[in-house]
C-alpha cells in the first residue's frame, strides 16, 4: 500500500512539473503532441546540416580561397534552377509526399557524393568538393524553408506568436549538437560516415513530417482549411510570378534582402576588423568560437522562455523591428568608434536578435497568405531571393572598395539602409495584424 501511495504521488509529483514546464513554455495540451514532432523534424535538419557544413567549408577552402565568391554565385544559380523543380513537386503532390520526395531526393544526392569523394582522385576531388559546396548550401536554404513552410502550415497565427519561438530551440540545439558531433567524431568516422549519419537524420525527419501531418489533419480548423492532404496546382513559376504581383510579398522580399546585405556588408567588415586585430590564426579561431558561444548561449534562453511573450506582449510589428533598429545603431556605431568591442556587440545583438526574435516573427508573417503561397513563394523569397542579396551585397561591397569609399563610409552607408528597413518591418508587422484581426472577427 506504501508503494502504491509512492507511485501515485510521484506521478502528481510529475504532472505538477510537466505542467509547469508547459505553462513556462506556452504550449497548451492539444498543442503538445505537434510541438514535439514539429520540434524533432527542426531539430534533425539543424542537426544533418551542422554536421555537413564543416565538410563543406572544408571542402569549399581546398578548392581555393580565391574560388569562394564564384561558389556563391553558383550557388544562386542553382537556386534559380531548383525553385521551379520544387512548385512543381507542389503542384503535383500532396504536402506528406512532395516532402518526402525533396528530402529523400537530397539523401540520395548525399548518398551519391560519398560514392564519389570515396573513389576520385586528387584533381576529382577538388570540382566535386565544389559541386559539394554548392549543393550543401542549396540543400540548407531548402530544407530550413519547407520546414517553416510545413510549421505555418499546421499552426495559426495565434499559435506561431506563442510556439515558435520553442521551436526556434530545435534549430540552436541542433546546431550546436552538430557542430559538436563533427567536431568529436570526424578523426573517428571521416567524411562519408559523418555525411551518412545526415542521411539518417534526413529520414528521421522525413517521419516527422508525417507524424505532424496525422496530428495536423485533427487539430480543429474551419472547413475551408482543411485542405492539406490536396495538391496545390498552380503554375510551376507561381512562386516566382505571385511573389512579384504581390505588395506584401514584394514587402517580405525586400525585408530579406535587407537582411541579407546587411549581414554581408557586416561579414565583409568583420573580416577587416580580425584581420587587423588578430595576427595569430589560433587568437581568430578562439574569437569567432566565442562569438558563436555567446549568440548561442542568449540565443537559446530567449528562444525558450522569452520570444512567445514577448510577441505577444508587444506584437509582431515591434518584434520585427528590434533588428533593424538594432542594425541602424549599431551601423552609426561602427562608423563612429570602429573598433573590436563596438563590432562585437552588434555582432552579437544582430545574431540574438535574429535567430531568437526576427526569424520566428518573420515566419509569423506567412500566416497571412494562402497556402499556395506558403510554399511555392515563400520557397523562393528564402531561397533565390536571399541568397540575391548576398551576390548584391559582396560584388557591392568590392565595388564600394574599388572607388576608394573607407571602411566607415560603407558603414554610414548601411544606416540608412536600416533605416529603411525598419519602415519595412513596421509596415509588414501592421499588414499581419489587420489580416490577423479580420480573420478574429465575427461573421455577421
Amino acid at each position: 500500500m506504501t508503494e502504491i501511495v509512492s507511485i501515485a504521488g510521484a506521478i502528481r509529483s510529475r504532472s505538477r512539473l510537466f505542467n509547469w514546464l508547459a505553462h513556462l513554455v506556452q504550449v497548451n495540451p492539444n498543442e503538445i503532441a505537434a510541438v514535439a514532432w514539429s520540434w524533432l523534424y527542426i531539430f534533425s535538419i539543424f542537426l544533418a546540416y551542422y554536421v555537413l557544413r564543416p565538410i563543406r567549408d572544408e571542402l569549399g577552402v581546398s578548392g581555393g580561397v580565391n574560388n569562394l565568391p564564384w561558389l556563391f554565385t553558383g550557388t544562386l544559380l542553382a537556386m534559380i534552377v531548383v525553385s521551379p523543380l520544387f512548385s512543381w513537386l507542389v503542384k503535383c503532390w500532396p504536402r506528406e509526399r512532395f516532402i518526402a520526395v525533396a528530402y529523400r531526393f537530397f539523401m540520395l544526392n548525399l548518398a551519391l557524393f560519398v560514392v564519389l569523394l570515396s573513389n576520385a582522385g586528387v584533381e576529382q576531388q577538388v570540382w566535386i568538393g565544389r559541386a559539394f559546396f554548392i549543393w550543401v548550401s542549396v540543400f540548407n536554404l531548402f530544407v530550413i524553408s519547407v520546414f517553416w513552410s510545413f510549421v505555418v502550415d499546421v499552426f495559426n497565427g495565434e499559435q506561431a506568436k506563442r510556439l515558435f519561438g520553442l521551436l526556434a530551440t530545435g534549430a540552436t540545439l541542433g546546431g550546436l549538437a552538430g557542430s559538436a558531433l563533427t567536431s568529436g567524431l570526424v578523426d573517428v568516422l571521416g567524411h562519408n560516415w559523418l555525411a551518412v549519419i545526415s542521411i539518417a537524420l534526413l529520414e528521421v525527419a522525413v517521419l516527422a513530417t508525417r507524424r505532424l501531418s496525422m496530428i495536423s489533419d485533427a487539430f480543429k480548423r474551419p472547413l475551408e482549411q482543411r485542405d492539406e492532404g490536396q495538391p496545390l496546382g498552380g503554375s510551376v513559376l507561381a512562386g516566382i510570378l505571385r511573389t512579384f504581383r504581390s505588395p506584401y510579398l514584394i514587402g517580405i522580399s525586400l525585408f530579406i534582402l535587407c537582411y541579407s546585405a546587411t549581414s554581408t556588408i557586416l561579414y565583409f567588415q568583420q573580416a577587416s576588423i580580425v584581420e587587423s586585430n588578430f595576427t595569430d590564426r589560433a587568437a581568430r579561431i578562439a574569437f569567432f568560437a566565442n562569438i558563436n558561444l555567446w549568440v548561442n548561449g542568449l540565443t537559446l534562453v530567449i528562444q525558450l522562455f522569452m520570444t512567445g511573450r514577448i510577441m505577444g506582449w508587444i506584437g509582431v510589428t515591434f518584434t520585427l523591428c528590434a533588428l533593424p533598429l538594432i542594425s541602424m545603431f549599431g551601423f552609426a556605431s561602427m562608423a563612429a568608434f570602429p573598433t573590436l568591442a563596438v563590432f562585437l556587440v552588434l555582432q552579437v545583438a544582430r545574431n540574438v536578435s535574429n535567430y531568437a526574435l526576427t526569424r520566428p516573427a518573420r515566419e509569423v508573417l506567412f500566416t497571412a497568405v494562402t497556402r499556395e503561397d506558403r510554399y511555392k513563394t515563400k520557397n523562393f523569397i528564402d531561397t533565390v531571393v536571399y541568397r540575391s542579396g548576398d551576390q548584391i551585397a559582396a560584388w557591392g561591397y568590392a565595388g564600394l572598395l574599388a572607388i576608394g569609399l573607407s571602411f566607415t563610409a560603407i558603414a554610414m552607408l548601411a544606416v540608412p539602409l536600416s533605416a529603411l528597413w525598419l519602415a519595412l518591418a513596421f509596415l509588414l508587422g501592421r499588414t499581419q495584424r489587420k489580416w490577423e484581426q479580420q480573420q478574429q472577427a465575427p461573421v455577421s
